[in-house]
């Protein structure tokens, strides 16, 4: 099993940062890919950006290309989301997810993902 611990959400004005981090425990060898997904009240769950755990491929949502970036750590098993420029419309709840296909690129879609994080709240004020 690989457990999946997201922090760093909370609350900010827009045009404000803030930084997520999400540490992978148990079975992290086999992360193959992390991304982040966010889920706003009343919509589906979207894709934001994930990472290559080796060589490093990124891919982000085109609604956060240029104001967030990803990036882990492989040494602790550790994402972040560095969320720059943030607008009310980046309010949801954030969750990290860990892909075990060694074959699986940088995968955007929610189904590709084995393990999920409980999630961690992003709320920006106008």
């Amino acid at each position: 099993q690989l457990q999946l611990v997201e922090s760093g959400g909370g609350l900010v004005q827009a045009g404000g940062s803030l930084r997520l981090s999400c540490a992978a425990s148990g079975r992290s060898f086999s992360i193959a890919a992390m991304g982040w997904f966010r889920q706003a009240p009343g919509k589906e769950r979207e894709f934001v950006a994930a990472v290559r755990w080796t060589g490093g491929s990124i891919s982000y949502a085109d609604s956060v290309k240029g104001r967030f970036t990803i990036s882990r750590d492989n040494a602790k098993n550790t994402v972040y989301l560095q969320m720059n420029s943030l607008k009310p419309e980046d309010t949801a709840v954030y969750y990290c997810a860990a892909d075990r296909n060694p074959s699986g690129g940088v995968p955007r879609n929610a189904l590709a993902y084995d393990y999920w994080g409980q999630g961690t709240q992003v709320t920006v004020s106008s």
